[in-house]
């Protein structure tokens, strides 16, 4: 802790007690924190970025003060115009505090800890002092430490934010502690959230564009952040094209579908209502998937996504179509599922299962749905359900509502993926906001759903979306659903799909006649981080500019035999918390090995089980195929460092060498590793490029910090698929 803020005998942070609630005659900043965590005001803020940003976020959101960066009170500016080289300063404070706070042997920056004294010397101000602007130091010591706290969660998330030497060893630490509990933040999740941000909003004047990196949730929905990075997806320098494959299945949907179905609610006389099942006649069919899969990648030559809708799948046929994926050389896959009851007397299961493909492994994500479908008197007649259902009554989905929770799957190259399924997409409720808060490069939805036409509910909500937070939204229903839609008037409309990306008109994509599949190619490129509170814009976020759109239809062979046992699935290695934190230190590795290789062996020892940090920050040791996993890409990492070739090129070409007798487990540690190097293999932006002229090792760090090497000519020659 700096001298000026706690003795040096101190044994923990002094804290600045608000005094007793009773005696409070308005809330102040203390009471405001403490209702939100329960804790005071305190020096530990600053042993971890995240938690000050909580602290942050939290007094300017309850003060509203943050419109102060956009609208200062009259005769003040911001940022301060007594602080001319206010950007600069921030940034190199948030580097330099990144690299404290994993030796703390320095000094904190000077602006950092200025600002703080000046924050903690009015902890007992009434909140009021802020909403109103009374106390402006007060206002420009909380706006400077937001900013210099959201640019020290720089590269927590997505790791291509980060930027140098300093801080390797957070950053690692940081991302470990979200795959474990959720949050970035030391605070317990259940009381609020740090999340990473994915993209920022190009507009508005809400609180969340003061951010940049870093979100804060308070209670309520749960959410999830994965790492499930595909081999070659880079969004620099040159844009390049995901390949989606929709399969808007089933082809058919027959009115017996769709029954009545027994509830544990209890009808009443005056509002009667009923719960209904969905279960198509026709299961899904593999070598329908292996023929259209054989066409698409004929057209395209890779298909990297496949896409079904809501409960085109059933639970138990998910292993033999990744299976089947697996032999076409498909990286991901997209599903609304339905799952049988788990017990007697309960509801069935509706869901979206993400699977990702990495190094021979599928890591499985469950997005549940949160919301009913209800069916009116007018949708029975719109769906032509009248015999199954009667029209005269409310007809609710018979599912289970589990508890609110969204799933965000980073996917590299800066490409950061959720799914909602259907009705979901609709409601504005927390989950909507989380989403908007953290803002990830595509939302994928999943329905059982009419024609996706402009003019209907999927358009306006996914406009939501990609105008703020300018996230791209895809929908895909079931092309038997879309013929079975024939309000009275209107003909069958073959549209299954629709595209609506930030800054571009809704995009209508039909079925057409005899196909089977769309191939949807949609082109990933790099996009601009704003944060308006007087920061320079960074050009170091992701987004999908463009789509275009061939129809598919099987060929008459593929390649799976017919009648093929699918076979069992292989057993998982590592589970998608696992592979998230394998992936985080993977990250680490690659950084210290191109900003500072000296560093490596003392990362590769604070992944160890046994490390003090993880104790202190009360997460759980890595498990045995874990821990054997960071040691493969430990060592391959040190004997790169301690080489005489440029240390990110020795490595990148020992995690290329496949061995015959290598086991599923070391071949995960090397993809996940490999992975790691390309990213960083991508040539900066100028800026970034710029920016890392000026890097210092950090304390305690020994290595100058390198420009990121050129591809070598075998490094050109390796895997260029893209997710």
């Amino acid at each position: 802790m700096p001298a000026f803020l706690t003795p040096p005998a101190a044994a923990r942070p002094a804290r600045v007690d608000p005094g007793p609630r009773h005696a409070l005659t308005e809330p102040t900043l203390g009471s405001a924190w403490q209702a939100v965590t329960g804790t005071t005001i305190g020096d530990d803020l600053l042993e971890w970025p995240p938690d000050l940003f909580a602290l942050t976020e939290v007094l300017l959101q309850r003060s509203e003060a943050y419109r102060f960066a956009l609208s200062p009170p009259a005769g003040s500016s911001w940022p301060p115009a007594s602080f001319p080289d206010w950007p600069d300063a921030v940034a190199d404070a948030a580097r330099r505090w990144s690299g404290w706070a994993e030796n703390r042997d320095a000094a904190l920056p000077g602006l950092l800890a200025r600002e703080w004294k000046a924050l903690c010397a009015r902890v007992e101000a009434p909140l009021s002092d802020l909403a109103q602007a009374r106390d402006w130091r007060l206002c420009e010591a909380l706006l400077t430490l937001h900013a210099i706290a959201d640019e020290a969660c720089a590269g927590l998330g997505v790791a291509r934010d980060a930027a140098g030497a300093d801080g390797v060893q957070y950053r690692a630490r940081a991302r470990e502690l979200l795959a474990r509990t959720g949050s970035l933040a030391r605070i317990p999740a259940r009381l609020i959230r740090v999340l990473p941000k994915a993209g920022t909003p190009v507009s508005g004047s809400s609180a969340r564009v003061l951010s940049r990196y870093a979100a804060i949730q308070v209670a309520g929905v749960e959410a999830r952040w994965y790492k499930a990075h595909v081999q070659g997806l880079t969004t620099q320098p040159s844009v390049k094209e995901v390949s989606y494959l929709l399969l808007p299945w089933p082809l058919r949907i027959r009115e017996s579908d769709f029954r009545p179905v027994a509830g544990p609610l209890q009808r009443l006389a005056d509002d009667p209502f009923g719960f209904f099942g969905f279960t198509p006649s026709d299961r899904l069919d593999l070598d329908l998937v292996d023929r259209t899969l054989a066409a698409a990648r004929d057209q395209a030559g890779t298909v990297d996504v496949v896409v079904l809708p809501e409960s085109a799948v059933e639970y138990s046929e998910i292993d033999g179509l990744e299976t089947l994926l697996a032999r076409h050389q498909v990286t991901a896959l997209i599903s609304g599922v339905r799952e049988r009851p788990a017990q007697p007397g309960r509801f069935p299961r509706n869901w979206v299962h993400i699977g990702v493909s990495v190094g021979g492994q599928w890591v499985h994500i469950r997005q549940s749905k949160h919301h009913r479908w209800s069916l009116d008197d007018a949708q029975i007649r719109q769906y032509h359900l009248a015999s199954a259902l009667h029209p005269h009554t409310r007809w609710w989905e018979a599912i289970e509502v589990p508890r609110r929770s969204v799933q965000f799957v980073e996917l590299g190259g800066g490409v950061t993926l959720t799914s909602l399924v259907c009705e979901d997409l609709a409601q504005t409720d927390e989950v909507a906001g989380v989403i908007r808060a953290v803002g990830p490069t595509i939302v994928v939805t999943p329905l059982l759903d009419g024609p996706q036409l402009s003019s209907r509910w999927g358009a306006r909500y996914a406009g939501v979306l990609a105008d703020d937070p300018g996230s791209a939204v895809l929908t895909l229903t079931s092309f038997g659903m879309a013929q079975r839609s024939r309000p009275p008037g209107h003909h069958p409309s073959p549209v299954v799909a629709l595209w609506k990306g930030p800054g571009q008109d809704v995009r209508e994509i039909p079925l057409e006649r005899g196909a089977h599949g769309i191939l949807l190619s949609a082109a990933a490129g790099p996009a601009v981080r704003r944060s308006f509170d007087g920061r320079r814009p960074g050009h170091d976020g992701s987004g999908f500019h463009g789509v275009n759109v061939q129809q598919v239809r099987a060929s008459s062979t593929g390649t799976r035999p017919p009648h093929a046992p699918a076979g069992p699935p292989p057993r998982p290695m590592l589970t998608a918390v696992e592979l998230t934190i394998l992936t985080s230190w993977a990250e680490a590795m690659a950084e210290a090995l191109a900003f500072a290789p000296a560093s490596v062996e003392a990362l590769a020892a604070e992944a160890q089980p046994g490390a003090r940090w993880r104790n202190e920050l009360r997460i759980c040791e890595p498990s045995p195929p874990l821990r054997h996993a960071i040691n493969r890409m430990a060592q391959t990492a040190q004997s790169a460092a301690a080489g005489g070739d440029p240390p990110l090129e020795a490595a990148l070409l020992a995690a290329e060498d496949s061995q015959p007798d290598q086991s599923a487990l070391d071949r995960l540690a090397r993809a996940v590793l490999r992975s790691a190097l390309q990213e960083l293999q991508t040539p900066p932006t100028r800026q970034n490029e710029r920016h890392r002229t000026r890097l210092r090792p950090a304390p305690g760090l020994s290595g100058t910090p390198r420009r990121r090497p050129r591809s070598t000519a075998r490094v050109a020659a390796g895997p260029t698929r893209n997710y």
